[in-house]
Parts: structure tokens; sequence; C-alpha cells
């Protein structure tokens, strides 16, 4: 707790308890989060007047003082780890859209048919803010009127390091699920992703498409021959464009939250069959024009 009293005497700051199995964030140094809506996150806390607080959060974050989070619409709780031996209770509240607000924005991202395809491999379309934008509905918060935190430390600040270290927390894990964000806003991943797919379903319905042309027939003699359209084929493959693209479909797995460390191990085992993939797929060989028995 924080006091700025002349005659108050000075108490050395106090040191927290380790804590066995806690959420520490993958970062050690620098900013925290890989993506451009996780940092987005941490700019917007900044931007709050808060820069003397988060240092002392962010460095709670890094050893694991964050025992357990959890996530619902508009609500984060957590267990933070401090120097008295009783874990304490953080509790973080910020605004839902209303019905008619989720409606206009999920309209507005329906006529992109790029969102759902970005959002479902895990990664959040940048122009996903702006749409929010033009629909004067915001998708991050604007001011500190759009919080309501509270801790059960004697911390006086409106932002103590227990909530802090909870904010960097979540940023992080809006890096391995953006749709954490939208749930923040009151709707979940299915919601957001059904919605979306009626929308563009109800679309496309309204659209006549004209019947394709039926291919030219094979011939036994050109049959092992490839065409000329596969003159311009780069047959060699590229890195994925969004980094562990699979896992992020698939969710969090179960043991998650128990053992981080075993998340991690996955990931780096997914980032090396990648990286032996591409270098096996990229070695030097004899491009043929044609193929043959």
């Amino acid at each position: 707790m924080s006091r700025d009293y002349g005659w108050w005497p000075h108490y050395p700051p106090s040191r927290p308890r380790k804590v066995k199995g806690g959420i520490r964030t993958r970062s050690r140094s620098g900013p925290i989060g890989s993506t451009w809506w996780s940092q987005r996150w941490i700019e917007v806390l900044e931007s709050f007047g808060w820069e003397n607080r988060l240092p002392r959060g962010r460095n709670y974050a890094r050893r694991g003082q964050v025992i357990d989070f959890k996530l619902s619409p508009g609500r984060v709780t957590a267990r933070v780890q401090g120097s008295r031996p009783t874990p304490y209770h953080v509790e973080i509240n910020l605004k839902t859209l209303t019905q008619a607000q989720w409606n206009t924005v999920l309209t507005a991202m329906a006529s992109r048919a790029a969102f759902a395809a970005k959002l479902l491999a895990g990664s959040m379309p940048p122009e996903v803010e702006g749409t929010f934008h033009q629909v004067k509905v915001p998708l991050f918060p604007k001011s500190v009127r759009d919080f309501d935190a509270d801790c059960s430390c004697p911390d006086w600040a409106d932002l103590c390091k227990h909530i802090a270290a909870t904010h960097y927390v979540l940023a992080e894990q809006f890096d391995r699920d953006p749709f954490m964000i939208f749930l923040l806003r009151g709707r979940n991943r299915e919601e957001v992703l059904d919605a979306l797919r009626k929308a563009r379903g109800c679309s496309s319905a309204t659209k006549r498409e004209e019947p394709e042309e039926p291919p030219d027939p094979m011939s036994t003699e050109s049959y092992w021959t490839l065409g000329p359209s596969f003159a311009n084929v780069r047959v060699a493959p590229e890195p994925p464009a969004i980094d562990l693209a699979v896992l992020k479909r698939l969710g969090e797995p179960p043991f998650a939250k128990a053992s981080p460390d075993r998340l991690r191990r996955l990931q780096a085992v997914y980032h090396a069959v990648t990286t032996k993939a591409l270098e096996e797929a990229n070695r030097e060989s004899p491009q043929p024009s044609s193929v043959s028995e």
C-alpha cells in the first residue's frame, strides 16, 4: 500500500511468495504479447495513466504469481499470490455490448468473407477494430470508466500489482485465442462464428451463381502430362501465414491450465516439425515438366 505522508514510517518492499505451477508469461523481457491485438490491450492500459503501476504487475506475471484465472462474458476472476499466505482475489469487469450492438457489428463483419476464415484459423484481422469503430461500438476499452476492477489486497490504488498482473496474463492469453476479446464483450466463439455463418449464408442465398462449364475431356495421350496451367505453380512450400494454426483452431487442451509447461513443450514440438518439414520440402531437386510411369 502506497502512502506519501511525511510522518509515515518507511517499510521495506515485501516479496511475493513463490508459486508452484502458476501462470507464467512466455515473455521474460521486453513487451508482453506477440500479436497486434494483445499489444493493443496493453497499449490501452498504458493510455489510462497507469504506467507507474504496470511494471510491478508485469514482474508478477513473469514470476508466475497468477495462480489461475477464469473468463466469462464481461468478467475476469483470478487468484494472485502476494506476500501473504492467502492469495488475493481479483475481479475485472468490462462493459458488454448490447444485443443490438452485436447485431450491428456482426452484420458489418459478415460483409467481409475473410473475417470468419481468419478467425477460424486463430488470427484477428486488423480490420476488425476498424469495423467496430465504423459502427460506433468499441472493441477495446476507451476509458477507465469501461473497467470495474477490484482486488482483496489492502492497496488503495485503482490498479494494484495483482490486477495489473492479471491484465498481462490475459493479454498473452489473447495471443492464443482472440475470441477471448469477444467473450469479454459478451459473445463466445461459437456465438460469433454461428452468427457470421448465418449472415454469410443469408447473403449468398440471394445471389444466383452461373453454372460452371464442364471441363474438357482428358485423353490417354495427355493424361500423364502437366498442362500449361501448371507452369506458374510454385512448388516450394512457404512457412504458414499463421503460427500454430492447428493448435489455435482446436482450442485450449484440457491440460493447459494445470500444466502450462506441457503446452509450451507441445508448441515447441509443432514448431520443430514445421521447420523440419519445410527444410525437407525445400531441398533442391529437379522440377520435372511431365510425369510418366
